[in-house]
């Protein structure tokens, strides 16, 4: 009997239609992400299977919205939505947490990769809402190439360009205004 191999189109799909083979695989293959995230940031296992729990619920949730598209890699969707989770967790634990190494007890401040942290979601927003912007070829074009990783054969034969060279030279042009639009404000 062969493994099923999912793609993030699967898994999305899959949740989509509330397919539980597709529930468990995903829960599978992305818990030793989480695992390792909080247990490095002052969390146990047990707080990382409620992170990872709680992830999951909010990936099915915002799936099931209408419209909803995934605008990077999942396993950088899923990582994203349990760090800022775990974050908030510590920010209502009071900023601070314990390593658990050899040093005595040592506690630490968060507040600054809190700060970084939502700094870099703001980003992500505004460079999300400048791709909706920019409109179409252009966000269909960055997103194969930097999300869905299609190189310049693929994007010429879906685009139909002459050849990859013309591809990559929209690509360009495209790069440049999602840059021009990401950093006028």
């Amino acid at each position: 009997m062969s493994k099923v191999t999912y793609t993030d189109l699967n898994f999305i799909e899959g949740l989509k239609h509330n397919n539980d083979a597709v529930l468990r695989a995903l829960y599978k293959k992305y818990y030793n992400l989480v695992l390792k995230y909080v247990v490095n940031n002052s969390g146990n296992s047990e707080s990382a299977a409620d992170i990872y729990q709680e992830t999951l619920i909010v990936l099915y949730e915002n799936v099931q919205k209408p419209g909803f598209e995934l605008n990077c890699q999942l396993q950088t969707y899923i990582f994203s939505i349990a760090k800022r989770l775990w974050l908030k967790q510590l920010r209502k634990n009071g900023s601070t947490f314990r390593f658990k190494d050899d040093q005595e007890n040592e506690v630490v401040d968060v507040t600054d990769e809190i700060t970084d942290h939502l700094k870099k979601e703001s980003d992500i927003d505004k460079m999300n809402a400048s791709l909706e912007d920019l409109g179409e070829p252009c966000k269909t074009i960055l997103k194969d190439f930097y999300v869905y990783k299609l190189n310049m054969d693929q994007i010429s034969e879906k685009f139909g360009y002459t050849n990859s060279d013309n591809a990559k030279t929209q690509k360009y042009k495209c790069l440049q205004r999602l840059k021009r639009s990401f950093f006028e404000d």
